[in-house]
């Protein structure tokens, strides 16, 4: 499909795959706001979402359960991009931010921000964002070698020896906090969509809108990275600025979703996996990916508000992403034996 300029390729079966995701995540996004301690049934939800309901459900609905909704969505739409986006330029199935360290400095500056300055939302929101920013620079700047750029795999390595480093370092942070601090930051290291308001999910939707279509915008060249960087430059591809503007897509996206929601943990790693898997096209799948990233965001947060034992929803997207781990990691290794 091509009007003037600009082209774009259409491919049946991702259009209903990503139309099949979008149900799954506005079904899951509905039935937790209905759920708590005052049931709303699907229908009631969407008559107060269309503003056709009494008073008081639109009051639950609108400004007691929404945003948490919301937030869930947005959150994981920018995981699974962001996952997308770095395990397509590390051209490895663990390039994931959970795994090389942006998440797990996002979380440091959140960190220092509760238990050594003691700010506010605001200043913990900073603080998230700018530790998930320097981390990322440092490991770019290390990766990177004069004459060669960054290789994918030097990356990915520099990255985990930086989480490992960071998360040292989180360690000590709470052991070295008094009791209330250290349990507040604990629990916000989890990852939670408990008691999320406007104030989380707007500053996340704008930041998605600036991101979402700059990351869509160099899917193309993003793909032809994968061929290789010889490859992709004998293709017209600057391959090191592409990589550079890229990283700083995925990065924004991954920092704007630990502060929202906190380091949710495995919605970045399995996401993009699935969404190729579900697509069965080679390539990033930006799309898919953040889609599913939402749809499985959206679903764990769903099991934890009806768990017998109320969890954060990083408790389930942890266990659920370990089990897919493990899976992964199992099935890689007997083709790499084959």
């Amino acid at each position: 499909m091509r009007a003037g300029a600009l082209s774009v390729r259409w491919e049946p079966r991702a259009a209903a795959v990503c139309g099949a995701l979008a149900l799954v995540a506005a079904s899951a996004a509905v039935l937790v706001v209905g759920s708590g301690e005052f049931p709303i049934s699907p229908p009631d939800v969407v008559r107060a979402l269309a503003g056709q309901a009494d008073q008081a459900t639109e009051f639950i609905v609108t400004t007691l359960r929404l945003p948490r909704a919301v937030t869930g969505l947005l959150a994981g739409l920018a995981l699974g991009l962001s996952g997308a986006i770095f395990q397509s330029v590390s051209r490895n199935p663990l390039g994931s931010p959970d795994l090389i360290g942006f998440t797990t400095g996002s979380a440091s500056g959140a960190l220092l921000q509760i238990l050594v300055f003691g700010g506010g939302a605001v200043a913990i929101t900073v603080s998230s964002v700018a530790g998930s920013v320097l981390t990322a620079m440092g490991v770019y700047l290390v990766a990177y070698r004069r004459g060669g750029g960054v290789h994918g795999v030097r990356l990915v390595l520099i990255g985990v020896a930086a989480a490992a480093m960071l998360q040292a370092l989180n360690s000590y942070l709470i052991t070295r906090a008094e009791l209330r601090e250290g349990y507040e930051a604990a629990f916000w290291l989890t990852g939670s969509l408990n008691g999320r308001d406007w104030d989380q999910a707007v500053p996340l939707g704008i930041a998605l809108a600036v991101l979402v279509p700059a990351a869509l915008l160099l899917a193309r060249p993003l793909g032809m990275g994968e061929l290789g960087d010889d490859a992709a430059q004998a293709l017209g591809v600057p391959v090191q600025r592409t990589r550079a503007l890229l990283t700083v897509a995925g990065v924004g996206l991954v920092a704007a979703a630990t502060a929202a929601a906190g380091p949710v943990p495995f919605v970045a790693l399995a996401a993009p996996q699935l969404a190729r898997r579900m697509t069965r096209r080679p390539g990033a799948q930006l799309l898919p990916a953040a889609l599913t990233g939402a749809a499985l965001l959206a679903t764990a947060d769903l099991i934890s508000l009806h768990l017998p034992v109320a969890m954060p929803v990083g408790v389930v997207t942890g266990v659920l992403g370990g089990a897919y781990l493990a899976w992964l990691l199992s099935t890689t290794g007997r083709k790499g034996m084959a």
